[in-house]
C-alpha cells in the first residue's frame, strides 16, 4: 500500500534503525515522513543533555524507539548494559516525547512472561520475566507508562531477520551449512517473527493513529507476532529447509533436546505465545 506523506514536513526520530526491525523500518518511515535515524555516536543515550537538545532542535512528530539490549546471555552478566538501554533510555524518551507532547512507539518482548500460563499470554496479565534481559524489558514498559500518556508498547517475540544481525534463524542456517549434526531445545514454544512482518504492520498503524479522529483511545500496550506457534526445534527444521533449497546444507540430523540439557545463562519461558486479538481488532489491519 502506498501514502503520501502524513502531513507535509511529518518528521519520524527512529532510533536502532540499524539493527533488525529498524533496517526494515527505514524505508517505510521515508515513504510518509522524514526521518532522523541516528547513529549511536550521534544520539548517545548517555548523555542525556546532549540528546535532549538534539531532540528539541529536530522537533520531531514522532519518536520509534527501536534500540534495545537484546543479548539475553550477555544480560546476565552485563546488567548495567541492559538495566540503561533497555530501562532508563526508554525513561528518558517517554518524558521527552511528553514535553513536547508526541506519540512514542517502543518494542518490547514476550520475555516479560515465564511461559507458565498454559495458555496464549493477553496484554493484562501479569508479567514475571525469568531473565536479566525480560526484567529489563519490563521495566522499561513501566517507565514509559509512567512518564508519558501517548505511546504504543509493541511486544513482539522471537524476532529474526535472515539477512541481518544476531538472531536465531541465522544461528541456525550458518549451522545448517557447518555441522553435520547440533542440538535443539524441543520444549521452548513461541511465535517466531520476522522484522520485515513487523514493520509493514508498523507502517500501517503508524498511518492508522495519525488519521484516526479517536485517536486517544488506541495508546497502550499491544502484542504483534506471526500467527504460527512452534517449539524452536521445529523452527530448527524450517530453517534446515530453507538451508536445503538453496542447495548449501551439510546438516542430516538436528537432535532435539531439552532446555535443561541446554546450558544457558538466563532462564527463557517454555510457552510465551502470544495472543494478538486485540491488536487485530483496534487497528483491523488487513494482510
Amino acid at each position: 500500500m502506498n501514502y503520501s506523506f502524513i502531513e507535509p514536513n511529518y518528521k519520524f526520530l527512529l532510533t536502532g534503525a540499524t539493527g533488525q526491525v529498524g533496517h526494515e523500518m527505514l524505508p517505510f518511515l521515508k515513504k510518509i515522513g522524514n526521518v532522523w535515524a541516528p547513529s549511536r555516536s550521534e544520539f548517545n543515550l548517555s548523555d542525556t543533555s546532549s540528546i535532549s537538545k538534539k531532540i528539541h532542535n529536530y522537533k520531531p512528530d514522532m519518536i520509534v524507539n527501536l534500540a534495545a539490549y537484546t543479548d539475553v546471555e550477555g544480560a546476565e552478566t552485563n546488567h548495567e548494559t541492559a538495566h540503561y538501554i533497555n530501562q532508563l533510555a526508554p525513561r528518558f524518551l517517554a518524558k521527552e516525547s511528553n514535553k513536547i507532547s508526541i506519540p512514542l512507539i517502543h518494542f518490547s518482548t514476550d520475555y516479560v512472561f515465564d511461559g507458565k500460563k498454559g495458555r496464549p499470554y493477553i496484554e493484562t496479565d501479569v508479567p514475571n520475566p525469568l531473565n536479566v534481559y525480560g526484567k529489563s524489558k519490563l521495566k522499561g514498559e513501566e517507565e514509559i507508562q509512567n512518564n508519558h500518556d501517548k505511546y504504543l508498547i509493541i511486544r513482539a517475540a522471537w524476532v529474526y531477520n535472515k539477512t541481518k544481525g544476531k538472531n536465531f534463524y541465522r544461528t541456525i542456517a550458518d549451522l545448517c551449512k557447518s555441522q553435520n549434526q547440533f542440538n535443539v531445545v524441543d520444549n521452548e514454544i513461541g511465535n517466531p517473527t520476522s522484522a520485515d512482518f513487523l514493520a509493514k504492520k508498523m507502517y500501517d498503524v503508524i498511518i492508522q493513529i495519525n488519521r484516526d479522529k479517536k485517536i486517544e483511545n488506541l495508546w497502550g500496550v499491544y502484542h504483534l507476532v506471526e500467527d504460527e506457534a512452534i517449539s524452536r526445534y521445529d523452527f530448527a527444521r524450517k530453517i534446515l529447509a530453507d538451508v536445503k533449497i538453496e542447495n548449501k546444507a551439510i546438516s542430516t540430523n538436528i537432535k532435539a533436546i531439552k532446555s535443561h540439557e541446554y546450558k544457558a545463562l538466563a532462564k527463557r519461558p517454555k510457552n510465551s505465545v502470544l495472543n494478538i486479538d486485540k491488536f487485530n481488532k483496534t487497528f483491523s489491519l488487513k494482510g
